[in-house]
């Protein structure tokens, strides 16, 4: 133990300085916020339903709270309820037993409301396409205000799809 704590003190923290800030995030951000700050008085509401997913997409999507992204300081807020939100936020290949309740979600939404579609499986059902278990995503069922695609989309990817989304309805 001794041994492991001299040689640490005497060879001292071995590591590199990491790059706090992508220049990416930065710019879209700043984009996003003044859209945000001019179309949503500042804060942008979000309820994410995950429609029978392989939990990929919900990885990628909880990164946008972590330091490196920090959505929410570019308006952007995740919420429980549905009631509370500007858009709802789909991933999944759209499983038999959510699909009820992804409607009952679209359904509480107040308008006017967005849906925003992540990830391959919830285009077309993905690589569960054709399952007994799923409904082969939303396609046809709810209109998709805009596709983010990608198994799973990045965090930035899922930025510039709300940018998007903003974009091409309000401008």
């Amino acid at each position: 133990m001794f041994n492991i704590l001299k040689i640490r003190l005497k060879e001292g923290i071995k590591s590199e300085n990491i790059q706090v800030r992508d220049e990416n995030v930065e710019v879209l951000g700043k984009k996003l916020k003044e859209k945000i700050d001019k179309y949503f008085q500042g804060s942008f509401a979000i309820r994410e339903v995950d429609s029978g997913s392989c939990n990929a997409c919900e990885y990628e999507i909880s990164a946008l709270s972590n330091p490196y992204y920090d959505v929410e300081r570019f308006g952007i807020k995740f919420v429980a309820s549905p009631k509370h939100a500007d858009a709802i936020m789909i991933t999944g290949c759209m499983t038999r037993n959510m699909y009820k309740a992804v409607l009952r979600a679209y359904e509480n939404v107040p308008e006017p409301k967005f849906v925003i579609a992540v990830g391959d499986c919830v285009l077309d059902g993905g690589v569960f396409k054709g399952s007994y278990a799923t409904i082969d995503g939303v396609q046809d069922k709810l209109p998709v205000d805009v596709w983010i695609k990608g198994c799973p989309p990045e965090p930035i990817d899922i930025i510039s799809g709300v940018l998007k989304l903003i974009e091409e309805k309000f401008e």
